[in-house]
């Protein structure tokens, strides 16, 4: 409702009563009070006239021809556009029941002819006092949801600020201490394999030359199993450095994923950040007791560089991709302690978890941004509670599984720090695709 500001009118009043008289009196009385009056003579009348400018409040006679009184309130009430607007019945019926039934079908007040001038203007003046009052309320309680959603957002920037620092800190302790251990294992690894392969050449040389050893020498031989020895040293040699190696890339990706040093935009590599995430993700895609190995499946497309703060777009993609590996790990948790296979749903339940999968594509769109989607094959997600998925500290995991500001976080970074969109499609037992989309350039950077 919006109340007439002008100083000429201190209301809209809309009277309804199907006696001519009753109209014209009740019209005049009003407008010497200063009120803006209009009448209808019947029920539809009245419905016609609120959709064409909506009233303050209502003055309305019960009895009238085709439709009555409390049939046009309840139409009134049923319609979100007019359900507002307080109801004044007017009428000569004085039964307790027909009153009652006036404030059941949504009346705000009720008037038993014949009234007198001064009560009528005087309930009407409570009304729209009342509905001020409400009016200004409403707004206050708009302000205070706006207040604790801005509460909200600057808790969830606050705690990822400082996971952003903390992550940043541990990263740098990383690599401080296991880079200085890692390198001069790696580097010595190559003169080692070198020494040992002195060394079996010289016990090679050894064997030809004196192919009659001591008893002694016989005896350790054959304790050892120098051939086997022998052999397996390569095998050795090359594990030790194929683990160095690995040590060496996980160290890098967690380099490559917190980017704890770029808190600036840059244009980076979108497709180094996916994989770096993969690669700290590995020991959670490994097959276990209750699914198979997770499969990644990647199309990529053809990516420019992207302008972006790339360790906070990192966070997004660990988010993601930890979501659906959670998502297929608990259903097939629940899936392995059903002890159910014989119905069609448990068919399908169990073609799904037997191979788990991941999808990633990536392209770029007409409209010059990068799209990405993340796509698993678990459960899915019910609509109830995709309209939520975005909101701080909502979760759909179980107590002390999630803290519900994964997703939060995300869309804050995707929309309001890269000007981008995030969105969620699913539906039960088909699985869910999170697809993100940001502008290859950013306007502040360029």
């Amino acid at each position: 409702m919006t109340l007439n500001s002008n100083n000429n009118h201190k209301g809209n009043i809309l009277v309804v009563d199907d006696t001519p008289n009753n109209l014209r009196l009740l019209s005049a009385m009003l407008t010497a009070q200063g009120y803006e009056v209009r009448k209808a003579l019947n029920g539809k009348l009245a419905l016609t006239a609120c959709r064409m400018v909506l009233p303050d409040v209502i003055l309305l006679d019960i009895n009238m021809p085709e439709m009555d009184g409390y049939q046009v309130c309840q139409q009134l009430k049923n319609d979100k556009i007019t359900a507002d607007v307080p109801v004044i019945f007017i009428s000569a019926l004085d039964d307790v029941l027909d009153k009652v039934k006036a404030f059941d079908v949504g009346g705000a007040d009720y008037i038993t002819k014949p009234f007198h001038g001064a009560e009528v203007i005087l309930r009407i003046e409570n009304q729209i006092n009342l509905r001020l009052f409400q009016i200004k309320l409403q707004e206050k309680n708009l302000l205070l949801e706006e207040a604790l959603e801005s509460l909200k957002a600057a808790q969830v920037q606050q705690i990822q600020n400082e996971k952003m620092v903390a992550l940043g800190q541990l990263v740098a302790g990383i690599a401080h201490e296991v880079n200085n251990p890692i390198s001069f294992i790696y580097g010595n690894l190559q003169y080692a394999g070198q020494y040992i392969q002195d060394l079996v050449n010289i016990i090679a040389a050894y064997q030809q030359e004196y192919p009659q050893p001591t008893p002694k020498i016989e005896k350790i031989v054959k304790d050892i199993d120098l051939n086997f020895v022998t052999q397996d040293l390569q095998t050795l040699m090359g594990a030790m450095h194929r683990g160095a190696e690995r040590i060496t890339d996980i160290v890098l990706a967690l380099q490559n994923f917190s980017r704890h040093d770029e808190a600036v935009m840059k244009q980076v590599n979108i497709h180094e950040g996916i994989d770096s995430t993969l690669l700290m993700l590995e020991h959670r895609l490994r097959e276990t007791l209750s699914r198979p190995a997770i499969a990644i499946v990647k199309d990529y497309g053809n990516l420019p560089l992207v302008t972006c703060y790339v360790s906070e777009l990192n966070q997004v993609f660990m988010h993601l991709l930890t979501n659906a590996i959670d998502a297929l790990d608990s259903w097939a948790r629940n899936w392995k302690t059903t002890e159910k296979q014989q119905d069609e749903h448990d068919f399908n339940l169990t073609v799904s978890t037997a191979n788990p999968q991941i999808n990633i594509h990536t392209e770029v769109t007409a409209a010059n941004t990068v799209k990405i989607a993340i796509a698993d094959n678990g459960p899915g997600i019910e609509e109830s509670l995709r309209s939520r998925l975005f909101d701080p500290f909502f979760t759909t995991k179980p107590v002390g599984k999630g803290s519900g500001l994964g997703l939060s976080i995300s869309y804050q970074i995707i929309v309001q720090k890269h000007q981008g969109q995030i969105g969620c499609s699913s539906s039960p037992g088909q699985g869910a695709k999170f697809v993100l989309e940001i502008p290859v350039y950013q306007p502040e950077y360029t």
